[in-house]
């Protein structure tokens, strides 16, 4: 396995009294691609949040490349070479798909020379062509390549993901799959959280099954044509 890029140990992250996420370790290697799958309620996007620093566990630890992110915060750890393509996309309509890319600009990473925007323009052509475009006229799996530009904007080094084929035609899940292959042979790592189980369980180099807040079950790409192993998963609590 390669060397961690992100582990969480024991982490327990909790709204009041009740405990979203119990008890999780799990770390992703430089490079690679790991997939959160599980029923709703089960603690991925929360996962997503405690690593970015939108909300602080209340036990166990995070850490990026051996060091501890706990308790920093969102910008401390985008600057740090972490970003976060959220659930349901966040775009402004009104803005202009160029606009809304150079909002990536705000973690304030130092960057390398060149336009800051080749990268989304590179994996995504159809965003440079409509660039003036309000980015409100664009379709839904268009709007998904926007968010995911936007994040590479800031040319992360680990790029987290909460449910990018949330509400998408099959053509444009295909595309946005297709581009996380493209984006990690550039060197980011990923990690993933998928309500298309089988998707996630293709793509990935390993899923972790969330259950309840707990890790419930570790799948491979193997196991992608199981879907009697990935059902029972879900079921089990």
């Amino acid at each position: 396995m390669a060397e961690p890029a992100v582990e969480l140990e024991s982490v327990e992250v909790r709204y009041g009294a009740v405990a979203a996420v119990r008890g999780l370790s799990l770390r992703v290697g430089e490079g690679e691609i790991v997939g959160l799958i599980g029923p709703n309620g089960a603690g991925k996007s929360t996962t997503l949040n405690a690593i970015m620093g939108v909300v602080h566990p209340h036990a166990g630890d995070i850490r990026l490349r051996g060091s501890s992110i706990r308790k920093r915060s969102p910008e401390s750890i985008a600057r740090r070479g972490l970003a976060l393509v959220p659930e349901g996309r966040r775009i402004f309509a009104e803005f202009t798909v160029e606009e809304n890319l150079r909002l990536g600009l705000a973690s304030g990473r130092k960057r390398n020379g060149g336009n800051p925007l080749d990268r989304a323009y590179e994996l995504f052509p159809v965003l440079r062509d409509f660039r003036r475009r309000p980015a409100g006229a664009l379709s839904g799996g268009q709007q998904q390549q926007l968010a995911i530009g936007r994040a590479l904007v800031s040319e992360p080094e680990v790029l987290l993901l909460d449910e990018p084929s949330l509400g998408l035609a099959p053509l444009a899940v295909e595309s946005v799959f297709e581009a996380l292959r493209g984006i990690r042979e550039h060197g980011v790592t990923i990690l993933l959280v998928e309500q298309r189980a089988l998707h996630a369980v293709a793509l990935a180099d390993r899923t972790h099954v969330l259950v309840g807040g707990e890790l419930r079950l570790t799948l491979n790409r193997t196991d992608a044509g199981d879907t009697d192993k990935i059902v029972s998963a879900y079921l089990s609590s």
